[in-house]
């Protein structure tokens, strides 16, 4: 039996030579960017629009618009316990930090981390669980604990000693919005995050991450075409830099441009009323190769390999764990 679910943090430059290693996630963003034929070509475009997009927001004292370089590093952090009197490992989750280069100081700022968040256990919750429990039910059904072992592992790693030991900030996770919500302009502007938007009932995956102790504010940031989902501890106004939330805006917005075309490569503005749809055909593809079909698939296949090497046969030890577990205030 265990006492202690414990962490370790490794981390892998994501760069135009990158190659997903044989323990990364299949289904995380970059490591889709960087199989095929045009991988290299994939990674370079990408940081080219992520680098582009910084200088645009981060335009004051910037009069040629390449004062900031992003690097990127995607951190993997890994769940190590024990089970059945042995030593266990389990690869939890991968998002990216950011580091931001001024050429005009030299200075390297810190970013904030969190993005393209990515975790086995929700592929497992979402993509294996849910379809389970409405194979046969009559209305759409949720399970009542829903995501709660997820969350609690989740605020487990960012109050672990490798966590803080590593990291200054709490993270902060940027998605699309939901296509399943409207979401409302309010009147209030940030002038980086750029005009908030509100809903009137959470999504499915906002409760989630509400279950990973964040809440979440929808700000479109100028120049963009549609709101984005910002989870978050803390204060997301206050808590960080506004170069800090350029390298989030700047990476997730690529990320989406290219995912989700449809929406965050519109043609047209989100206006005071806005109902995100992937349906819609007034949009521009971005040159670089993604496949969704396979991201697809591959979620479900390792919700698959979450159920069958870490749930089942862990399930007694998760179990116990999850209800003697404090969850903290976020």
């Amino acid at each position: 039996m265990t006492t202690e679910f414990t962490f370790t943090i490794t981390t892998t430059r994501f760069d135009e030579d990158y190659s997903p290693s044989d323990s990364s996630r299949a289904t995380t963003n970059f490591a889709n960017l960087a199989r095929g034929e045009r991988r290299q070509q994939n990674l370079r475009e990408t940081l080219s629009m992520i680098n582009r997009r910084f200088n645009e927001l981060a335009h004051w004292d910037n009069p040629a618009g390449d004062r900031y370089v992003v690097d990127l590093e995607i951190v993997s952090g890994e769940l190590e316990f024990t089970s059945g009197g042995k030593e266990r490992e389990f690869p939890l989750l991968e998002v990216l930090d950011i580091r931001i280069l001024d050429r005009v100081t030299g200075e390297r700022h810190p970013g904030i981390v969190g993005n393209n968040f990515s975790s086995y256990v929700r592929d497992f919750d979402f993509s294996v669980r849910l379809p389970a429990a409405n194979r046969t039910a009559t209305e759409f059904t949720v399970p009542e604990d829903f995501g709660d072992l997820h969350g609690k592992l989740f605020q487990h790693f960012l109050n672990s000693p490798a966590y803080r030991e590593r990291f200054q900030a709490s993270p902060v996770i940027c998605i699309s919005v939901s296509t399943s919500k409207t979401y409302h302009r309010t009147g209030n502007h940030h002038p980086v995050l750029g005009v908030e938007y509100r809903q009137d009932e959470y999504s499915l995956t906002d409760e989630y991450f509400g279950k990973m102790g964040l809440r979440v504010r929808y700000f479109m940031p100028p120049g963009a075409v549609a709101p984005l989902a910002f989870y978050f501890r803390g204060d997301l106004l206050n808590d960080y830099s506004n170069l800090q939330l350029i390298g989030t805006i700047s990476t997730m917005e690529t990320f989406q441009r290219i995912y989700r075309p449809e929406i965050y490569n519109a043609n047209v503005s989100a206006g005071e009323i806005y109902r995100p749809s992937l349906e819609q055909d007034d949009f521009s593809e971005t040159p670089i190769t993604y496949d969704r079909v396979e991201r697809s698939q591959l979620a479900t296949k390792q919700g698959k390999f979450t159920d069958e090497f870490f749930v089942t046969p862990h399930r007694d030890v998760l179990e116990r764990w999850a209800a003697k577990y404090p969850v903290p205030a976020a």
